[in-house]
């Protein structure tokens, strides 16, 4: 079995994170690494990313529901529009990550995300711009890298726009989930899926 791989009882191969609850399960094998062209949930994960800083994903996952509840469904121009009455709701919610500055950055990043639709007409076009040109063929536990260059110049990009909570290992965790790149390892089940994906993705 390749490092890093571990079969379930149901007897699928998956990364090694994946298996240690149905909710892990489930987002590895319909969620995560398959390419993702729609701005509000590349919105949406990348306000997640911010919030999972210094947690577990596995705590941002199970409130994700929530999340999208409190934050109007991460659309990003109801966002943006969130007031001092709001923003005190937010702060007094049990439900979600309760972080001032986490708060703050998401009503400030949907601010940016607005901006940068108007100048590079979607955040799907400018993100996808960051893809590796040439990423590499197979992927184990052992050269899984945690930024790379493209997540770097990324996470630049962003604070050059105003944008917080996204620094490069944070944003190259989105690229991961959004299917920027494939990081299914080799042995687990969803690599080829994912492949097969991105390889029929129209990149915006």
């Amino acid at each position: 079995m390749p490092e890093g791989i571990v079969v379930g009882e149901d007897g699928v191969a998956r990364c090694w994170w994946a298996d240690s609850t149905p909710a892990y399960r489930a987002y590895h094998d319909t969620e995560w690494g398959f390419p993702v062209a729609d701005d509000r949930r590349l919105f949406e994960k990348l306000c997640l990313e911010g919030f999972q800083a210094g947690l577990s994903w596995l705590t941002i996952l199970r409130k994700r529901e929530a999340f999208r509840e409190v934050f109007a469904n991460f659309e990003v121009e109801e966002v943006a529009a969130f007031g001092e009455d709001r923003f005190a709701a937010l702060m007094a919610d049990p439900r979600i990550v309760r972080n001032r500055a986490k708060i703050e950055a998401t009503i400030n990043n949907a601010a940016r995300a607005i901006e940068l639709r108007r100048s590079e007409g979607s955040l799907a076009h400018f993100l996808w711009a960051y893809e590796a040109a040439d990423p590499p063929a197979s992927v184990t536990r052992a050269t899984l890298p945690v930024t790379t260059a493209e997540s770097i110049a990324l996470a630049k990009e962003f604070k050059r726009r105003g944008w917080r909570f996204l620094g490069p290992t944070t944003v190259y965790a989105f690229m991961e989930a959004m299917g920027l790149v494939n990081d299914h390892l080799e042995g687990c089940h969803c690599r080829p899926q994912v492949a097969l994906a991105r390889a029929s993705f129209e990149r915006p």
